[in-house]
């Protein structure tokens, strides 16, 4: 019981906050697993969707946000859906300037990379920058020259 509140509580710390969420809500529209994979083949998700599209084959409406379960015996950041899970449906929101619609004013965003210094260093090829989960958050027509031009 003390693990699991402690495995509970360290999930926590890791993840930005997040407004009210309703399951309730979200499971009145079925299963989204399709919806996700049709993202994902027409290239529209904005993650790595290559690691998720194998789980998405499944009947199980909470399967598709929540993937991995049956493989697990505890929770942990895989099972948990990603932010490219909700932009799929939540498309027109305009990251960055619409994380308030998720997450409370305030909350720490920036990824652990984002360190001081990192506006200078970030072109540096040695760090192997994954630029398409950079448009989780800067939108899916982010380009290098849309701030490298202001």
């Amino acid at each position: 019981m003390l693990l699991a509140a402690f495995a509970i509580a360290t999930l926590a710390a890791q993840t930005p906050p997040l407004k009210e969420f309703s399951h309730k809500k979200h499971l009145k529209l079925g299963n989204v697993a399709p919806v996700i994979a049709a993202a994902i083949d027409k290239g529209t998700y904005l993650g790595r969707g290559d690691r998720i599209r194998p789980f998405l084959n499944s009947t199980n409406a909470c399967a598709a946000c929540h993937r991995g379960l049956e493989d697990s015996d505890h929770a942990s950041a895989a099972n948990r859906p990603q932010m490219a899970d909700c932009l799929v449906c939540h498309n027109t929101i305009d990251p960055p300037d619409s994380c308030a619609f998720c997450h409370p004013k305030g909350a720490q965003l920036k990824p652990a990379s984002h360190v001081a210094g990192f506006l200078d260093t970030h072109t540096n090829k040695n760090l192997n920058l994954d630029l398409k989960t950079c448009a989780v958050c800067h939108g899916k027509t982010f380009t290098c020259l849309g701030c490298h031009l202001k």
